[in-house]
């Protein structure tokens, strides 16, 4: 009788331990290919299996502030900032960082790649009447443009040149390429991606506007009794270990002569109170 009990307390252990978590996420983060990259380390591991829910920040937010995540990695502060106020996740980390850019076609028609200033740069675009695809889709990469272009005092909403994809990173880089269109991305989805588009990095400085940082929360287990949080304690852990963090920072830098993403360590250079 106590061989069964033990034999069912084990099995019972062991399938917890093999309980799936469910990580939403950035679609830059899996367009990239990073998360392919590093997360079957963990698995091997820890014998848990992650399910990458892979929409915009703001999508990604609103699934884990219903209990249906059971972690997010994420690349917006302020929206960050307001999941942690609510109450919603715990264990706030800022894992990397990379940098936005303005890319488009290589004729660039607005000259945009003349201007030292992303607000000029904006503003030319705005002038010229340039085809600009927006993600529109409430992502970090589209709450970043849409400070940008208000920070420029422009409102390019409802103009015929504005197109909204509705669409992850990847697919508006395609789109932007199909239309010979400028649009904001990420550094490490546009390496990536490259050489699939007929599309040049036009503005890519070292601007502070331009820092693009990505974070790491577990959902809160107090408000949402049902998620995994032990699996989320421990990919967090996983991620910030100094191994780990120096294998983002090198992921497939020899290919590209630079960093897609740049390791924090945990530190963030954006508050993120």
């Amino acid at each position: 009788m106590r061989r069964l009990f033990f034999s069912l307390v084990l099995s019972l252990g062991l399938a917890l331990a093999a309980s799936p978590l469910r990580l939403a996420t950035t679609t830059s983060v899996h367009d990239s290919g990073l998360l392919d990259a590093i997360l079957p380390g963990f698995t091997a591991e820890t014998g848990i299996p992650v399910q990458v829910i892979a929409v915009g920040t703001g999508q990604a937010l609103a699934i884990a502030g219903r209990g249906d995540a059971d972690a997010v990695l994420v690349h917006a502060p302020a929206l960050e900032a307001e999941f942690l106020r609510k109450g919603k996740g715990v264990l706030h980390a800022c894992l990397a960082k990379n940098r936005f850019l303005i890319v488009g076609p290589p004729e660039d028609p607005a000259g945009v790649r003349w201007e030292t200033n992303v607000l000029n740069a904006l503003r030319k675009i705005y002038l010229k009447g340039a085809l600009f695809v927006s993600r529109g889709d409430n992502s970090g990469t589209h709450k970043k443009e849409l400070e940008l272009w208000q920070a420029a005092g422009l409102w390019p909403q409802g103009k015929r040149w504005y197109l909204e994809s509705g669409s992850g990173m990847g697919a508006t880089l395609t789109l932007a390429s199909e239309k010979g269109a400028y649009t904001l991305t990420d550094l490490g989805t546009f390496l990536f991606l490259r050489q699939k588009v007929r599309l040049e990095a036009l503005f890519d400085r070292d601007d502070p506007r331009m820092i693009n940082q990505y974070s790491y929360m577990a959902v809160n287990p107090k408000r949402f009794p049902w998620v995994n949080f032990e699996a989320a304690e421990k990919l967090r852990a996983y991620l910030l270990r100094p191994d780990v963090q120096e294998k983002i920072g090198n992921y497939l830098k020899d290919r590209f002569g630079q960093s897609l993403f740049e390791p924090l360590y945990g530190r963030c250079v954006i508050p993120v109170p």
